[in-house]
């Protein structure tokens, strides 16, 4: 019998108002607190604490002696606050970005092996909590818009470079989209520019693809190659094999997601 899949475990756990952590296998750790996420820790992901130092707001030895304060009952989070790390706000903001962000490349998990551990919980204390449902939906919208931006995966997980020559006259960048292009160096996956930039590792792709469809980024190999007339996301879905489209999310959910996604993102 196949074992079940995560979003079968996850919500058989918030029907059982379950506290505790999910391990799901090597890639990450589920952490809820009476049946909701309180926070989701993610291999190929920053966490908050990688988000912090990389910001230069605490270093890594601060990070550590928090954690070793903190203890299996105190709150890392409320500690970070009183020493004046950040606000109480951003560290919400923190917790629900960095959630947000290991939920999307964790929770597609099919069936993987998950262990649960009752009572425990993560060093940072719970300071948001998510709806199993609600966190699956976001998910699921978050991938119809990286297939909207380019409906193509060959950059996701490869080294990625600048291309040598612009198929148009002028581009137009964001601060973050240009700080991508100049990181780029064909040794760095998206993965690992969101952690040498301090970046989430959502928001680090998405600019990858949007990138790779203005033609400004590439792996090595399409870079060094003639150049093609630029081809639309557009053109290139209607080429792409078909795939089934996520469910829609609950429209009140994700303009309250995308209002703090944006307020995370200006911090």
């Amino acid at each position: 019998m196949a074992p079940p899949t995560l979003d079968a475990v996850l919500t058989g756990l918030a029907d059982d108002n379950a506290t505790g952590s999910l391990r799901v296998g090597k890639d990450g750790t589920v952490y809820l607190t009476r049946g909701r996420v309180s926070y989701v820790e993610c291999a190929a992901t920053p966490g908050v604490e990688e988000l912090l130092t990389a910001s230069g707001r605490i270093s890594t030895s601060g990070v550590r002696g928090v954690r070793q304060a903190s203890g299996p009952e105190a709150d890392g989070g409320d500690l970070l606050v009183r020493k004046g790390v950040l606000s109480r706000g951003e560290l919400e903001f923190c917790v629900l970005g960095a959630t947000l962000d290991a939920s999307f490349f964790l929770l597609r998990a099919g069936a993987p092996r998950s262990r649960f551990k009752e009572g425990d919980t993560h060093w940072l204390g719970p300071h948001w909590y998510f709806d199993v449902a609600g966190l699956f939906r976001e998910c699921d919208r978050r991938m119809a818009r990286l297939e909207q931006a380019w409906p193509s995966d060959e950059l996701d997980g490869r080294p990625v470079v600048p291309v040598g020559r612009l198929n148009g006259g002028h581009v137009l960048l964001t601060a973050p989209q240009w700080e991508l292009v100049l990181a780029a160096d064909a040794t760095a996956t998206p993965a690992d520019l969101a952690r040498r930039l301090g970046r989430p590792a959502y928001s680090t792709l998405l600019a990858v693809r949007e990138l790779a469809a203005a033609g400004l980024l590439a792996t090595q190999a399409e870079a060094t190659a003639p150049v093609l007339p630029k081809r639309t996301p557009a053109e290139s879905a209607a080429d792409a094999p078909s795939r089934p489209r996520p469910p829609e999310a609950d429209a009140t959910d994700v303009n309250l997601l995308i209002r703090l996604r944006d307020a995370l993102e200006a911090l």
